[in-house]
């Protein structure tokens, strides 16, 4: 198997598993993630605004293409409730090169309505 484009996994927090599952969704049909895990039950103690805080929230571990970081950041931001949305990314070094490649076919960046009909890619 050849070189294989870039990958990243992004990191963002929200308050609300129904806004998680909305970032999610709306990051899939866009698109600009292949897959995103929705990690339940975080405790996130930070400093805001002079005061330290602490919230329960949801983790979504979103994976996607490097070139694509920039749009799903704008993508997060466009659609988190926070004023100051957390949006890491972190370059993946190694991957299962049938997983990599998937990554890679799925997040294109370009929603398309018929992209859902068309089948998937066999990485068997």
């Amino acid at each position: 198997m050849g070189e294989l484009e870039p990958i990243s996994v992004v990191l963002t927090s929200v308050g609300t598993e129904q806004q998680a599952v909305e970032i999610s969704e709306e990051l899939v049909a866009r698109r600009l993630a292949t897959c995103i895990n929705i990690v339940p039950c975080l405790r996130s103690i930070y400093r805001w605004k002079g005061k330290v805080c602490e919230d329960s929230e949801y983790l979504l571990v979103i994976k996607t293409r490097r070139a694509l970081f920039g749009a799903v950041s704008e993508a997060i931001r466009e659609l988190h409730s926070y004023e100051l949305p957390e949006v890491l990314e972190f370059p993946v070094a190694a991957a299962e090169p049938n997983f990599h490649a998937w990554v890679v076919a799925m997040a294109t960046g370009v929603p398309d309505a018929e992209a859902e009909l068309e089948s998937e890619p066999s990485f068997d």
